[in-house]
């Protein structure tokens, strides 16, 4: 494609890179060719339309081909690009973490809906995200609760770093912890929130999932063991010595997820108090309290 797209203008170079993914059964051609040509040049989408009659150089005609090489391939444009907007922050993303999914922005509507109900959204709260990945929820809880604090843990050092430098490019490294440990272990004292988006895959599903996600996502961030509810096991176990009376816990769960994880919690002494589905109106989110 790079020959082809030598001397070619910015909206030629566009159309076919469209076209090349709609030939690879892309679901999103054009948005993606979008994306891609624009990271190539610098430019957002109005910068785009205004430049469309411009030529774009070799070199740029190269980097989109090596673009385009990765997409047809199944590599996820986040991936690509090493971000992905979460919440309406931008949060670098590498091979150790999930890329954020627009789904997992329910946990955080949720848990910031049962905080209104208690008050200010600007007092001190103490809050965990377990297996935090690349921080996009705490971070995103962080960015609506000005004096809150937050602790987030992982197994994987990779993605602490990935979270402490996406904590520091927000400029929340200052409210934002991340600690090596699993789940709530490395945690003590009492929190008015704890969250995760944790591992909820069964193992035997894992390779049912997309490519994007399947050979993408870092397999321990998926696989949550033989019935998918290993995680859900270990943060039930966790959560009564670091909750607080009145907070709460609000978790995602997968699709058909919500009976069994709410017998495991009731199992360990948590009510289910509220559950919120996503834009495809598969439950999503979960939230529990200490009864």
């Amino acid at each position: 494609m790079t020959a082809t797209l030598r001397g070619a203008s910015v909206a030629h170079a566009r159309r076919a890179l469209a076209e090349r993914f709609r030939a690879a059964g892309i679901e999103s051609p054009e948005l993606d060719a979008r994306i891609l040509t624009g990271h190539a040049l610098g430019l957002d989408h109005a910068g785009l339309a205004s430049a469309a009659s411009q030529q774009i150089s070799d070199l740029t005609a190269a980097q989109i081909e090596r673009f385009a090489v990765r997409r047809v391939a199944g590599e996820p444009v986040a991936r690509i690009l090493g971000e992905k907007e979460f919440w309406s922050l931008p949060l670098t993303v590498t091979h150790a973490v999930l890329v954020p999914r627009p789904e997992t922005e329910t946990v955080v509507e949720l848990a910031l809906d049962l905080l209104d109900r208690d008050g200010a959204r600007a007092r001190a709260l103490r809050i965990a995200d377990l297996a935090t990945g690349s921080g996009a929820i705490l971070l995103a809880l962080l960015s609506e609760l000005p004096n809150a604090h937050g602790l987030g843990t992982d197994i994987d050092a990779e993605a602490l770093a990935v979270a402490r430098a996406n904590a520091q490019r927000l400029g929340f490294a200052g409210r934002a912890t991340f600690l090596a440990g699993d789940y709530g272990a490395p945690l003590g004292g009492w929190f008015d929130l704890i969250v995760s988006n944790p591992p909820y895959v069964a193992s035997s599903d894992i390779a049912t999932l997309a490519p994007e996600v399947r050979d993408h996502d870092p397999r321990h961030a998926l696989d949550g063991g033989a019935d998918g509810l290993g995680a859900y096991r270990a943060i039930a176990a966790d959560t009564p010595r670091l909750l607080k009376q009145s907070g709460y816990l609000v978790i995602e769960i997968g699709a058909a997820q919500e009976r069994a994880v709410g017998d495991l919690f009731a199992r360990a002494g948590l009510a289910i108090t509220a559950a919120r589905p996503d834009l495809s109106g598969i439950t999503r989110a979960m939230a529990a309290k200490l009864r």
